[in-house]
């Protein structure tokens, strides 16, 4: 009865697509350990670094010490505690809504909020490069689905005229694309949900604590108030772990009645809401953390652009287009060797042909570190030549 299973996996392996877990200690926001050999972590989403940052982890600790190790029950069932009313009133406050609602992990406020503010008489048009989250959210929701090809506003805008007016109609992006690092059109896209009567969600995951002053797509382009949906996580430049929806107080009170994962899950953990709350308090206090993470994704694309390898300067996100799986592989194990992490992506994840090295840059890597990579990186891919 394994026999299936197995014959997936030696597929996999063939094409060189197999994935596997390793075990990394961490030292620090940029450094890890796995077999006594030190490696420079270039593949986290802690863009911020804020993971072992005194003000967070003294956040942690002290929701820890306040209301215990586990929140014990769901929130509707066993109660919400201060600390989430706090993080939640400081979301709000963050991304200049009425409300906010937080989510176990952002996968999960994805998936709850799509399938509940959407149904079989809804449409849904979605960025075909859209994050996995926002795509099984879609599926499950059972609306019609029209995908529209990456940052394609033009051919949006045809399937929206195509579209019944009468429809309940969704837009929903990424903000910060996770695996390309561009950033969505949201400015042409809310000019198109207000003239089609759509609403508009943006997902900000890789676009909190680094674009916008730090509070994402909707305030890059100056929408904080305008965006029906702001979707975020904890768990990447604000260095915990959680997801969040933030909006007006209707969409978020039926939130609570409705979305099945916010329902069905026992609530966070006192720490990671401590955690978050520290993170958001440093964002808004403290603007040298977002100054030194901008001046290293800066001077890191000006290395890259320096030697041929071309790469923007707009957010922490650098996809090293190589494209065959096994030569993807093989840039990934020259950096591992050379005790860098730099993951390859491969399919499903990225389209077939697209493998690609996602390196990702933090405000805690120094410029000695984003020297040695670049370098090391320009040597791997001439040994593809």
């Amino acid at each position: 009865m394994y026999r299936f299973f197995k014959e997936q996996l030696n597929h996999k392996i063939d094409n060189h697509n197999l994935r596997t877990l390793k075990e990394y200690c961490p030292l620090d926001a940029v450094r890890v350990k796995r077999d006594d050999k030190e490696y420079l972590m270039m593949a986290s989403n802690n863009y911020l670094g804020l993971t072992f940052d005194p003000r967070v982890i003294e956040g942690a600790v002290k929701g820890a010490q306040q209301y215990g190790t586990g929140s014990g029950g769901s929130r509707l069932v066993s109660g919400t505690f201060p600390l989430f009313t706090e993080l939640e009133n400081a979301l709000a406050k963050f991304k200049n809504t009425e409300k906010a609602l937080v989510f176990n992990t952002g996968y999960m406020a994805n998936v709850g909020t799509i399938s509940a503010i959407a149904d079989k008489n809804t449409i849904i048009f979605s960025d075909a490069l859209n994050h996995a989250s926002i795509i099984d959210g879609c599926r499950l929701s059972k609306a019609s689905i029209k995908a529209y090809s990456h940052c394609d506003v033009e051919e949006l805008k045809f399937l929206l005229k195509q579209a019944d007016r009468s429809a309940r109609k969704l837009i929903v992006t990424d903000g910060v694309f996770s695996m390309d690092g561009d950033i969505a059109p949201l400015d042409k896209l809310y000019e198109l949900s207000r003239e089609y009567n759509a609403l508009l969600m943006v997902d900000d995951a890789h676009a909190t604590g680094t674009i916008g002053n730090g509070h994402g797509t909707a305030a890059y382009f100056g929408l904080e108030k305008e965006i029906d949906i702001q979707l975020g996580t904890l768990s990447k430049s604000l260095g915990s772990v959680g997801g969040y929806v933030a909006a007006n107080s209707t969409i978020v009170d039926y939130l609570v009645n409705t979305s099945r994962s916010f329902i069905f899950s026992t609530a966070l953990s006192p720490a990671d809401i401590g955690a978050a709350l520290g993170a958001l308090h440093i964002i808004d206090s403290d603007p040298s953390v977002l100054e030194r993470l901008q001046d290293n994704v800066g001077y890191m694309s000006n290395r890259l652009n320096s030697m041929g390898i071309y790469a923007t300067d707009d957010t922490p996100i650098f996809p090293i287009l190589i494209g065959k799986n096994e030569d993807t592989l093989a840039v990934s194990n020259y950096l591992y060797e050379a005790g860098i992490i730099g993951t390859a992506i491969r399919p499903p994840t990225v389209p077939v042909g697209e493998s690609r090295i996602r390196l990702t840059v933090t405000a805690a890597h120094s410029k000695a570190q984003i020297d040695y990579v670049c370098d090391t990186l320009y040597k791997a891919i001439k040994e593809l030549s």
